[in-house]
């Protein structure tokens, strides 16, 4: 089964699925390998491991689109949707991105509708488009998947919320699903009587986001409460986060001598269990070379 064939299962389920956040190859593997049945590659994931640069429009299309082959590649089948902000510019941009994205191997991919260039939805200013250049650029996206051939997931996303009222991302949300999204996604939902607003609002799939740890109303409910108000997929895109933590330890310990003060860590053989060593050991064994002279 095909990656976005799996994805559009997912989604036809109804059940919420908790899934991190990834940002490059390893951690999406680390991911896979844990049992997540999917994984949400962040833009300010792609931003911070490739660039080491802040999630304000640094990222270009062909970054993150190679970002996006780097990982699909050695995970066929594994349904990876990629953060595409705002596809990169106007509604041309973002035909190109779906064709990009979806060659390069993401099952679905994330548009939004903050201006070019945009920023972190924690990191402000910010600002966004018009209702109607927003529509079109979701409806330039699904034109794109059809006349391409080629099946992407399609996640639409506003952050109208906090800038123009709860009344008018809604209104976008509603815009994004008659033009053809399969998930819709209101960032800055305030509390629980929104998010139920929303949710029931909706016909298609719907999104949240739990920024443990920092300002999001999401953090403070339990998965029971989130499953009840009917969101389908929630991502956790802190795992960043917990890594660059892990390195900080990692490093004063090292630089103090501090035997005592590293971090947990996995051994040799647990990290080749994650790499899937055996796998590749035994598709080379099928070509190795009769022994002789100069063998080992």
């Amino acid at each position: 089964m095909n990656a976005v064939t799996r994805l559009r299962e997912l989604l036809a389920r109804p059940d919420t699925h908790f899934i991190p956040a990834c940002y490059d190859a390893l951690s999406t593997r680390m991911i896979a390998h844990a049992g997540y049945p999917l994984a949400f590659l962040s833009g300010y994931g792609v931003s911070a491991s490739r660039l080491g640069l802040p999630d304000i429009g640094y990222s270009t299309q062909t970054e993150v689109a190679a970002q996006v082959r780097d990982i699909c590649g050695p995970l066929p089948g594994f349904p990876l949707i990629a953060d595409a902000d705002t596809g990169y510019g106007n509604a041309m941009n973002a035909r190109r991105t779906v064709t990009e994205f979806a060659r390069a191997g993401a099952a679905g991919l994330l548009l939004e509708d903050q201006i070019t260039p945009k920023r972190c939805g924690h990191i402000g200013p910010r600002a966004v488009v018009s209702r109607q250049e927003a529509r079109m650029k979701i409806r330039a996206a699904v034109d794109a998947r059809r006349e391409s051939g080629l099946d992407i997931v399609i996640l639409a996303r506003t952050d109208a919320r906090r800038l123009l009222g709860f009344e008018e991302a809604l209104a976008r949300c509603l815009d994004f699903q008659a033009e053809g999204a399969d998930i819709v996604f209101m960032e800055a939902l305030q509390d629980v009587g929104e998010m139920r607003r929303f949710v029931r609002a909706m016909e298609v799939a719907t999104w949240g986001n739990n920024s443990r740890g920092q300002e999001n109303h999401m953090a403070y409910l339990s998965r029971a409460e989130v499953r009840d108000i009917g969101f389908r997929i929630v991502t956790d895109p802190t795992l960043l986060f917990s890594v660059a933590h892990a390195i900080e330890q990692h490093l004063a310990a090292h630089r103090a001598d501090d035997e005592a003060a590293y971090p947990p860590q996995v051994t040799f053989g647990q990290m080749n269990t994650i790499l899937d060593l055996g796998r590749h050991t035994s598709v080379e064994a099928r070509y190795a070379a009769a022994e002789g002279p100069g063998a080992a």
